[in-house]
């Protein structure tokens, strides 16, 4: 089994946002530093500030959320999807757009981490 790990601001925060609007399932949850969500087989470790993986390194560099790496979830018929995310107030880094591999929508979870919804052609 692989996992992906996205660094949060605030686990519960961002435990909500993945149940709640994305329908993961909370899988496990260590206090304020950590969660474990899963929907199908994508696994996604989520790492509060008071994680061990948050710690800053050697060079004194602190892991934090963002960026433009995402994790794709595969959505069937996403416009249909879209008022939801926009009632959910989800922030959209990029609109949908359809090309010839499908459509894309790309939000941001609480902490500014991109997750892309796809729908294949």
């Amino acid at each position: 089994m692989s996992a992906v790990r996205y660094f949060v601001r605030n686990v519960q925060e961002a435990i909500e946002f993945y149940r709640d609007v994305l329908a993961f399932e909370l899988i496990t949850q260590y206090g304020p530093a950590m969660a474990i969500v899963r929907r199908g087989e994508l696994t996604l470790w989520l790492a509060g500030p008071r994680s061990s993986a948050a710690q800053p390194t050697v060079e004194g560099e602190t892991p934090s959320p963002g960026g433009w790496n995402r994790i794709v979830v595969l959505t069937e018929d996403l416009r249909s999807k879209l008022a939801d995310i926009e009632a959910a107030g989800c922030k959209i880094r990029v609109p949908l757009r359809t090309g010839p591999g499908g459509s894309q929508l790309v939000i941001q979870d609480p902490s500014g981490n991109c997750i892309e919804l796809f729908e294949e052609a």
